[in-house]
């Protein structure tokens, strides 16, 4: 996180937003010893959560696929008695040095992000959860600081509308990425 400066303005934008909790996995746990109690208590005490992060090959960084792996424990996240969190809502937001172009059928990239993050998506609906669509800032190698800040400004707005549940579900599930939600807002 600390080498992209996208993703950090997008943490910068949100930091001073009420009832947003930001945990950056790599400085609580630099040795990847993650305190599973602790996250599985964070989880229960959030009704939205970000999976934030640059989109490594195709991925997310490996530690948020550890905290995947050790965090939503079966009993805890998922089989019969797993249902901590059930109706929770999750996102993934991703930054991409790629233009939305390359990421499609016949694109470079040859799949879509929504494909690439369908284990994101499944693992949320195994846990119970809502996977809303992603918040995607593409093409970030190209930025200007007015583009940053913009990604920014969008940023924060998205989360504040989910939190105030501005969107109805209807709305935001048929939205292609989060981002297209401010399209509809500003069309209100």
């Amino acid at each position: 996180m600390h080498k992209s400066r996208i993703n950090r303005r997008l943490i910068e934008s949100i930091k001073d937003v009420e009832g947003v909790t930001i945990h950056k996995l790599y400085e609580e746990y630099p040795d990847f010893h993650i305190d599973v109690n602790r996250e599985q208590q964070l989880l229960l005490e959030h009704d939205i959560i970000v999976w934030q992060h640059p989109f490594y090959w195709y991925s997310a960084p490996s530690i948020l696929k550890e905290w995947i792996d050790l965090v939503l424990q079966h009993g805890f996240a998922y089989g019969r008695e797993g249902t901590a969190l059930r109706g929770k809502q999750v996102l993934t937001s991703i930054t991409t040095g790629g233009r939305i172009d390359a990421y499609q059928s016949g694109g470079r990239n040859e799949f879509s992000i929504p494909q690439f993050l369908a284990p994101f998506n499944r693992t949320a609906r195994l846990c119970g959860m809502d996977y809303l669509p992603p918040f995607v800032v593409h093409g970030t190698h190209m930025f200007s600081e007015e583009g940053i800040e913009e990604a920014a400004r969008k940023y924060r707005s998205i989360l504040i509308s989910l939190r105030d549940e501005i969107f109805s579900m209807d709305e935001i599930m048929q939205c292609y990425y989060l981002n297209d939600l401010l399209e509809k807002s500003e069309k209100r």
